[in-house]
């Protein structure tokens, strides 16, 4: 509180006051040792509270020095001139892509209204909206950027030398080509891009006397071990981490995953943002395991939502979080060498944040050690504990996924980790399927029900009687994770038996997604009847699986 009150009773001047913080801070971040010393013993409140004084610095800044901004927070009824740093993140309008990105030009969302030309770059957005975006980056911002991700993985997977396979896409997509300048500093990299041939012989030719880190979206890097496995690769005499991102991922794929890696982390982000803003530790990812495995626990942290979220730290002196009233996190980016600054962006992700002294005094009132709880059986994987790092003194934020990423039949809205959970529970659906999407169709009856697509690893789909068990396999699986499902299901179980669809690769739906590495969830066609359907793609309902 004293902390609190001395900073705001700077008023203005907290600007002058921050100087001697930021000069700490660069000094602090340029080695990793220094900044986990100060995440390891920093008091998380006052930690909190200067993350929030450079963000409102940070938003008065943009005010003034933003053309585009200054103009969309006036229009939006505020008077701009009045402003002081302050409190200033209450009296400021959300912005997100309709409402801002849309509505002004590029070069006057940058700082004086001008676009830099040496050491600029422009990123694009992989358009899973269906509109891609472009987004400027200054040098300064991407390499901090590369900085904190480089830090983040030393973290995780220790200071041993590594072999990075960066599968990401390459081009004009930020991941790729920021991930290879990050990792660069942690080991050798090889940019194979999503290319399962180069990876396989990549590593074939160095050999499994190297530590491996395959980096990618989890379903390719779940595709790459099946693709490796036909191919004959002994996965088995190599030593492999993986670093996924770009989409979320469910325990069940995670421990598919573990049967052949070591450990399994992944980061969060968004390109509107930036890469990097949070990641998967092994505090988190024990966190989110032992709430699947506790309902009680998981209710304690995340509220009554069925769904398990996924869980990440994230470092809050350069990224200001906050929860919106419908659950979305709204971030401003804290730091003053944003060439586009974003305050209070929202990119729609449904989530929550909880500072790590309430964490960890829940876990205590579960019974859980706050310093060793990563290694309750309950956390372990397949094949063992996981590796364990003392927890770092840092904030948590839990992440749904998008809003619109779902379907909804009946006022229950269905999602894509609903579908992957049921999925990777099964023995043997894993090993059969290379993607799946969801849709509403049409029924004969003029019903609206939910569809689930999938896509096959083979070029026929399998025999009746398997098709015929996966209509029952979901519904008592969508019934068993989802609450809203469900109470539907009870009230209205016509409408809410699922469709099976069943396609070979890239057929169907999954047309569109052939030359696509990130793998659409939701259908373009939904809400409208259902494809028509061709001779060797069977659609399977419940009805027809129980008769």
């Amino acid at each position: 509180m004293a902390f609190r009150a001395l900073a705001n009773g700077l008023g203005v001047g907290r600007n002058a006051w921050l100087l001697p913080l930021d000069v700490t801070f660069k000094t602090i971040g340029l080695r990793y040792g220094w900044l986990k010393a100060l995440f390891d013993n920093a008091p998380p409140g006052p930690l909190a509270m200067t993350g929030r004084l450079r963000a409102e610095r940070a938003a008065w800044r943009a005010v003034r020095r933003v053309p585009a901004y200054r103009a969309y927070v006036a229009a939006q009824g505020v008077a701009v001139d009045r402003l002081v740093p302050a409190g200033i993140l209450e009296k400021l309008p959300e912005t997100d892509k309709r409402s801002y990105i849309d509505q002004y030009p590029l070069a006057e969302r940058c700082l004086y209204g001008r676009i830099p030309f040496a050491g600029t770059t422009i990123d694009e957005s992989s358009g899973s909206t269906g509109t891609p975006y472009n987004w400027i980056r200054s040098e300064a911002e991407r390499h901090i950027a590369h900085r904190n991700i480089s830090f983040f993985a030393r973290y995780c997977f220790g200071s041993d030398p590594l072999v990075t396979i960066n599968a990401f896409s390459m081009g004009a997509w930020a991941t790729g080509f920021n991930m290879t300048l990050a990792l660069n500093h942690n080991g050798i990299v090889k940019s194979t891009g999503p290319d399962i041939g180069k990876i396989l012989s990549t590593m074939r030719f160095l050999g499994p006397g190297y530590r491996y880190l395959i980096l990618g979206y989890p379903p390719f890097v779940k595709h790459l071990l099946d693709e490796g496995e036909t191919d004959g690769m002994p996965w088995s005499a190599y030593r492999m981490q993986a670093m996924v991102g770009g989409e979320g991922m469910t325990e069940e794929l995670r421990d598919h995953l573990l049967q052949r890696f070591e450990s399994v982390y992944s980061g969060y982000g968004a390109t509107d943002i930036e890469i990097g803003m949070a990641g998967e530790s092994p505090a988190s990812v024990a966190i989110r395991r032992l709430a699947r495995a506790r309902p009680d626990l998981r209710r304690a942290l995340f509220g009554d939502d069925s769904r398990l979220p996924m869980v990440f730290q994230y470092n809050p002196l350069i990224h200001f979080l906050e929860v919106n009233s419908q659950r979305e996190v709204v971030c401003t980016i804290s730091r003053l060498d944003v060439l586009a600054p974003r305050v209070r962006y929202n990119v729609h992700d449904e989530g929550g944040i909880l500072d790590y002294g309430r964490m960890m005094a829940t876990l205590r009132t579960f019974g859980l050690d706050p310093v060793s709880f990563g290694q309750d059986r309950a956390a372990a994987g397949p094949r063992g504990p996981l590796p364990w790092v003392r927890p770092v003194r840092l904030p948590f934020l839990w992440i749904y996924g998008r809003r619109d990423a779902t379907i909804s039949v009946m006022g229950a809205n269905i999602y894509p980790e609903d579908v992957e959970t049921i999925i990777y529970k099964d023995r043997l659906l894993p090993d059969r399927l290379h993607s799946f999407c969801l849709s509403v169709v049409t029924d004969s009856s003029a019903t609206p029900r939910p569809c689930i697509g999938l896509e096959l690893t083979g070029d026929r789909p399998p025999d009746e009687a398997w098709s015929q068990r996966l209509a029952a396999l979901f519904q008592a699986g969508l019934a068993d994770v989802n609450l809203d499902y469900r109470a539907a299901l009870g009230e209205f179980p016509a409408a809410m038996a699922p469709i099976i669809e069943v396609y070979a690769r890239g057929e169907g739906p999954f047309k569109a997604d052939a030359g696509r590495i990130k793998q659409r969830r939701i259908a373009d066609n939904r809400g409208s009847p259902g494809p028509e359907h061709r001779p060797g793609q069977p659609r399977v309902t419940v009805d027809e699986a129980e008769r």
